[in-house]
């Protein structure tokens, strides 16, 4: 579609879109917004969404992919992109038609709100994102330029810090203790308890914790540790390493609340748009769109729909719930409205999920588990009466950063030779060797010595070690 719309009416729409958030009771930061054509866009998508980041020959990777895909017709664009920022700033398609920028701007207030209310997103800094992601980004130019340095070891503590980023906290709305907390901690849990009743007992043995050991408790933010306690690494690389952890938990929060986000800004956006008093074809333009953006996918989940779905079912259970609903799960004390502000404060995907994704609403979803067998994909259970519960522990564990493994380091001098030695929390699902392989390489070139980790086979204990000759299976 051509530009059938100037900045005046997207002004226009804009104040009168405000009008109905400021009435519906959204809380957002200012909105700015910034039209681009489709290969600004296609950029943004490369970079993450920032005006301004560091250089690194994945994102150019990650463009020409783009690109080529859009240019053949393989993949489209996204009508727009919200940055979780104070004041908030969106990107509009130019091509986009009168009717999809509206659409649009009312969908970015609903992610808006969103980002500045919910808890996850509490500690990410909105107010400095844009200029924290443009100072790391002269950092790092600075040290590609520096001729001690140069672009191929820049480069080198990159990719590896890249590869083991999403190897960190998944809630970072839970503060990390100290080493001194840590320390208070582990005293107190060698203290027996007070019993009254002591000389009836048998005397627990307790014995005093090693408080030499590094960390004392198990430590899931890899890069964050590697920077803190390898004493040979230097320190434009240690700095490098915080840059990509830092703004790997500025992302987090957006992965660990996909589906409740989506699903948020496209409620919104129906709410908003069905208020407006459309004019006839800019109404049958929307719901086509509408109808696009939240239908349901085979063989995949889509955010948009799914949470779509369940925020519409929260809303009907807490204002009109039936007698069935109100025999299993109470007299509802809050009306709807209430109940999903509530939500949208408190909630991530997980819980979210857990919690109000009901079987009545997996049934009539037809949300199913599947497994791929010999090139084929195979329906292995459906949200049955009997297996409802299963499908939906399924989607639970494939869901934000759950679907990563979660690998913590248990000690970061073992065998006092300062070999890095990790766990892998197993799950059930076993390491992809490939992936396995590759992450301790990276492990390995960032500690400068020997990386093991423990894991699991087919549920049968296995311990890997990497170190200058490669990978090895040490034990079971």
């Amino acid at each position: 579609m051509g530009m059938t719309w100037t900045v005046q009416d997207l002004e226009y729409w804009d104040a009168r879109i405000r009008e109905k958030v400021e009435q519906f009771g959204l809380d957002c930061f200012a909105q700015e917004f910034e039209i681009c054509d489709h290969e600004q866009m296609l950029g943004f998508m490369a970079y993450q969404g920032m005006p301004s980041h560091y250089p690194h020959w994945s994102y150019g990777k990650s463009f020409e992919k783009l690109k080529t895909m859009y240019d053949y017709g393989v993949s489209g664009l996204p009508y727009e992109m919200v940055i979780n920022a104070s004041p908030s700033l969106a990107y509009l398609m130019q091509d986009n038609s009168l009717c999809l920028q509206v659409l649009t701007i009312a969908h970015v207030y609903g992610h808006n709100d969103f980002f500045k209310n919910n808890f996850m997103f509490r500690d990410t800094h909105p107010e400095q994102a844009i200029g924290q992601f443009k100072l790391r980004a002269d950092r790092v130019r600075s040290y590609v330029e520096d001729p001690s340095i140069g672009r191929s070891k820049v480069e080198g503590v990159l990719d590896a810090a890249h590869a083991l980023a999403f190897n960190c906290t998944r809630n970072i709305a839970l503060r990390r203790l100290s080493g001194e907390e840590q320390r208070d901690r582990a005293l107190a849990a060698s203290q027996p308890p007070h019993d009254p009743y002591e000389s009836l007992h048998v005397r627990v043995k307790y014995e005093q914790p090693d408080l030499t050991r590094t960390p004392l408790e198990p430590e899931e933010n890899l890069l964050q540790f590697i920077a803190e306690h390898n004493p040979y690494l230097e320190d434009w690389a240690k700095d490098i390493l915080h840059i990509v952890h830092e703004e790997t938990q500025y992302f987090v929060p957006q992965i660990e609340t996909k589906i409740m986000n989506e699903g948020w800004a496209s409620f919104w956006h129906h709410r908003i748009m069905n208020s407006l008093d459309l004019p006839e074809d800019l109404y049958l333009e929307f719901l086509v769109h509408h109808n696009q953006v939240i239908r349901p996918h085979v063989g995949e989940i889509n955010p948009y729909h799914l949470g779509f779905r369940i925020w519409h079912d929260i809303l009907r259970r807490y204002d009109a719930p039936t007698r069935a609903e109100i025999d299993k799960y109470g007299q509802p004390e809050k009306t709807g409205m209430e109940k999903i502000f509530e939500v949208r404060e408190t909630d991530r995907d997980a819980s979210f999920l857990r919690r109000f994704l009901t079987e009545e609403l997996m049934r009539d979803l037809d949300i199913f588990k599947f497994e791929r067998q010999n090139n084929n994909v195979v329906v292995t259970e459906v949200a049955d009466e009997d297996h409802w519960g299963s499908v939906k522990a399924s989607l639970l564990r494939n869901t934000g950063m759950a679907a990563l493994p979660v690998i913590r380091v248990v000690d970061a001098d073992h065998l006092h030779h300062r070999v890095l030695f990790l766990e892998h929390d197993h799950d059930g699902r076993d390491l992809q060797r490939e992936y396995l392989e590759r992450s301790l390489e990276h492990l390995h070139h960032l500690w400068g010595r020997k990386v093991m980790l423990r894991s699991a086979v087919r549920n049968e204990p296995v311990t890997y070690s990497y170190d200058a000759s490669g990978l090895a299976v040490v034990r079971g």
